[in-house]
């Protein structure tokens, strides 16, 4: 089902949506906010990077060197830059094969053209830091398909498919 867009609304921030979630006055507004922002592949994507320890980036770690943009005239927002992703996560055929230092300064570009709290916010992804109060088992009860591996040893179908292959 699609739902239209309602004239004059418009998308929150990424650090917007986290600050909602973490001022939430309990546990139960904090996940109906988490499902609600659901329908932005941008906030998925970042939930899953941020929590899913089998995303790795191919990316230093550490502090990312970079020039914030000014708040009052952020030229993007990471809503409309998270595609840039596949450049950076490891496995990705668009990042391993992309030279490093490519790679790094399309990184940094990223960060200077998004609102700059969202920019710290992405920064700390590739660090796997997510931002205080914002808390994986939220995240799991909101959305249990996103990151259902997590902590997990195996799930039954990988034993399955390790049976098949010992077969």
């Amino acid at each position: 089902m699609i739902t239209e867009k309602q004239p004059g609304t418009r998308t929150p921030e990424l650090y917007e949506m986290i600050e909602k979630i973490v001022k939430a006055k309990d546990k139960e507004e904090r996940v109906r906010l988490i499902r609600q922002f659901a329908r932005l592949s941008s906030w998925t994507d970042y939930l899953r990077c941020v929590f899913d320890d089998r995303i790795q980036f191919n990316l230093p770690g550490g502090h990312v060197p970079y020039t914030p943009a000014a708040e009052q005239s952020v030229p993007t927002s990471w809503h409309r830059q998270n595609t840039k992703l596949q450049y950076f996560v490891k496995g990705s055929r668009k990042s391993d094969p992309m030279h490093p230092l490519k790679r790094e300064t399309m990184f940094i570009g990223l960060l200077e053209v998004i609102h700059p709290k969202d920019a710290e916010i992405i920064a700390d992804m590739i660090n796997k830091k997510a931002p205080e109060g914002l808390e994986i088992e939220d995240v799991k009860e909101g959305l249990p398909k996103l990151l259902w591996l997590v902590n997990q040893q195996e799930s039954p179908m990988v034993n399955h498919v390790n049976e098949l292959q010992n077969y």
